[in-house]
């Protein structure tokens, strides 16, 4: 089958041009279907990584075609940024009206196409996984159009996006001391920790940095571990816990020797079925929060779509809520179905947690982790809905603090912050972006810059700090005047 050609009038993004399977010919090129919101789809970009340095010097390109599932996704500057977070090293072709997904028959995300220096398709196929698939269908071009002499002479050259420099670059997390006041950020694209130390009502000084900066998952002091892109971090008697997310760990920072070991996890990913053991026998996925009680840490796992729980005392790490399948089902803790679980909090009773992928803020009994939708309804119902919890309206939350009775949520894709108040079962919005706006803290419009893509919330007695994450900046929400400020870090 010829493959079809892509769209005249689609927007290109992380090349300089646009780009046709026309001037693509004598190449083997492979499509990969996704959206930055899924888990599966960031899982198999280290696989993309691997067969373009692979073939490198080969007339062999990869073209990524975001085919978006929210409706924030849709907008080219939010794609932008995904590109840039995950460091995506090929063109990349927006198509919002599903119109190479429809001609390429695509069902699901993610998904792949190989095509032949013929313009003709090799293979297609979906899932997580086909790294070994996928390269011996390009493996089968390349030969092929040698054999034929239909392969070019030379490589088409590509020039994507150089990566901007920030103070922070895409900061996660957020976790507070409550001993001495300091607050730590995973910084997460600089792979590190700050601990940072507040001198002013809007300012901060770093104190100190956990991690080389360099991407790894050695252990050791400050200055010699490291991190890949980690995320989730809780406090804890002198201990910060951090979801090492892209190394599939996590890590133990003990603040009092200023080390770094690894708790749980091979540095393998997971796989559908794992249900835990000795925690560093134990192959994690994608951990992406935590919450760190008496009688263990709590961990969003999601990958999986599933809470896990760490045992202090045995070491041992396993399935505290969710049966692996993707979507919205309440119920016993074996039988809940959850989907992308992003963000976690607690209180004596519950752990509160945002199902990213269904738009959800759910909760799971600590005693027995029972499964309780509060606001979500489907894998493709969202929105940006104030009211009871039953008509409310979330879009991909990531973030999620509990405080005073109420639940602080960071809805990433509404770029907003809301309050779910749990006696009242009802959900309001605290800071809103109403409309896309290119207004500064000087504008008429707003006052001050709106956030973008916020992945995280906490509370601090009065004050509400956000990870600002796609703004590389923690903001500050006055929560008794409703005030929205940048955190000014020296």
């Amino acid at each position: 089958m010829r493959a079809p050609e892509f769209p005249k009038d689609v927007q290109w993004l992380n090349t300089e041009r646009p780009l046709s399977l026309s001037m693509l010919k004598g190449h083997v090129v492979l499509l990969d279907f996704w959206t930055y919101c899924c888990i599966n789809c960031l899982h198999v970009l280290p696989d993309l990584s691997w067969l373009e340095e692979k073939h490198h010097d080969e007339p062999f390109v990869v073209i990524g075609v975001h085919t978006a599932k929210f409706d924030n996704e849709k907008d080219a500057d939010n794609i932008r940024h995904a590109i840039q977070r995950y460091e995506i090293g090929h063109p990349v072709v927006v198509d919002n009206h599903r119109r190479i997904w429809e001609s390429y028959t695509v069902k699901a995300w993610p998904s792949f196409v190989v095509i032949d220096p013929d313009g003709r398709i090799i293979g297609m196929t979906s899932g997580e996984g086909k790294r070994d698939i996928l390269d011996d269908w390009v493996k089968q071009g390349l030969t092929e159009g040698r054999r034929r002499g239909s392969i070019a002479k030379e490589k088409i050259d590509i020039h994507v996006s150089t990566q901007p420099k920030h103070d922070l670059s895409f900061p996660g997390k957020l976790a507070y001391n409550p001993e001495n006041g300091r607050l730590f950020i995973s910084d997460t694209n600089h792979h590190r920790i700050l601990e940072i130390e507040k001198t002013g009502r809007a300012s901060a000084s770093i104190t100190r940095i956990i991690g080389s900066g360099k991407a790894g998952r050695e252990d050791g002091s400050f200055s010699t571990s490291s991190f890949f892109r980690p995320q989730g971090l809780a406090y804890r008697a002198e201990k910060l816990y951090v979801c090492d997310t892209d190394n599939h760990l996590i890590r133990e920072v003990n603040l009092t020797t200023e080390t770094v070991c690894t708790l749980g996890g091979t540095g393998e990913q997971g796989w559908y079925g794992e249900k835990g053991g000795p925690a560093l026998e134990t192959r994690l996925n994608s951990p992406w929060d935590v919450v760190a009680q008496d009688d263990g840490l709590y961990i969003a796992m999601a990958g999986p779509h599933q809470l896990w729980r760490f045992d202090y005392s045995t070491g041992v790490v396993d399935v505290f809520a969710g049966s692996g399948q993707e979507n919205i089902w309440d119920g016993v803790a074996d039988e809940a179905l959850l989907a992308q679980p992003s963000g976690i909090d607690a209180d004596e009773e519950w752990l509160y947690f945002a199902d990213s992928e269904t738009s959800a803020l759910r909760k799971a009994r600590r005693k027995d982790g029972n499964v309780v939708t509060l606001v979500g309804s489907g894998l493709f119902d969202f929105g940006l809905q104030d009211g009871p919890f039953f008509v409310a309206q979330l879009q991909h939350p990531l973030g999620v603090a509990y405080h005073g009775r109420k639940v602080y949520v960071a809805d990433t894709y509404n770029h907003a912050i809301r309050v779910a108040y749990l006696e009242e079962g009802y959900m309001e919005t605290l800071i809103g972006r109403p409309k896309k706006t290119t207004c500064t803290i000087e504008g008429e419009e707003c006052s001050a810059l709106p956030l973008n893509e916020p992945n995280d919330v906490l509370v601090v007695g009065s004050t509400l700090y956000v990870a600002d994450t796609n703004n590389h900046l923690i903001r500050l929400v006055d929560l008794r005047t409703k005030e929205l400020h940048t955190l000014y870090i020296e």
